[in-house]
């Protein structure tokens, strides 16, 4: 079961044996905790639900759901993974970088940066309009969002708003760095969100 939570450190390189430079993004993935185990029986489908981090003041709540994998679990972050088949994971096992293997290939997602609100120009990347005589300066302004007919503006019409801090996810990401002292796994290319982020990973079944 290739599925783990982690914390984006950053991005920096390395130099294989045969002199290339890789670029990948180190993550700490792990450990985390099964905290729940659905099958097709209990719930209708297969999942696993893992713990991660350090959480402070959970409520009763959480506190009396995570107790079931073990005493002192508290963690920060609870994510749920639905798998194909059931679950070889036991309530409590605990999941590290060890279920990866170099080369595997896998899918990351994480918070992509805010970037505020933003216009047409930066967020979809219109043109600027003609900046003319007599054009009066408006040059960055979106123009006509509609014709008379139906007098309402279609849903999707791509207009000034809040850019970034959305859900992304990367596939078939390759691993490309494993250290299994330091919980750390590095990732060749770039993953979304900021430094300090929550990145889930998950491999093929």
């Amino acid at each position: 079961m290739q599925v783990i939570l982690g914390t984006k450190i950053g991005m920096t390189q390395i130099i294989g044996s045969d002199g290339v430079v890789t670029p990948v993004t180190i993550i700490e993935a792990g450990p985390a905790t099964v905290t729940q185990i659905k099958t097709v029986e209990s719930d209708g489908y297969n999942a696993v639900q893992l713990g991660f981090g350090k959480g402070k003041n959970l409520s009763k709540s959480i506190s009396g759901h995570v107790k079931k994998a073990g005493e002192n679990i508290n963690p920060k972050i609870l994510k749920e993974f639905r798998l194909e088949s059931a679950p070889e994971a036991k309530l409590g096992d605990i999941i590290t970088v060890e279920a990866f293997n170099l080369g595997d290939k896998v899918s990351v997602t994480g918070i992509s940066k805010g970037k505020g609100f933003a216009g047409t120009v930066k967020r979809w990347n219109f043109q600027e309009s003609r900046n003319t005589h007599g054009f009066k300066g408006n040059i960055r302004r979106v123009g006509s969002i509609g014709s008379m007919y139906p007098q309402k503006v279609f849903k999707g019409k791509r207009m000034p708003g809040r850019m970034g801090h959305d859900q992304v996810t990367v596939k078939n990401l390759e691993v490309a760095y494993i250290d299994k002292e330091n919980n750390l796994i590095g990732l060749k290319g770039a993953v979304p969100g900021p430094k300090k982020g929550t990145i889930t990973i998950e491999g093929k079944e």
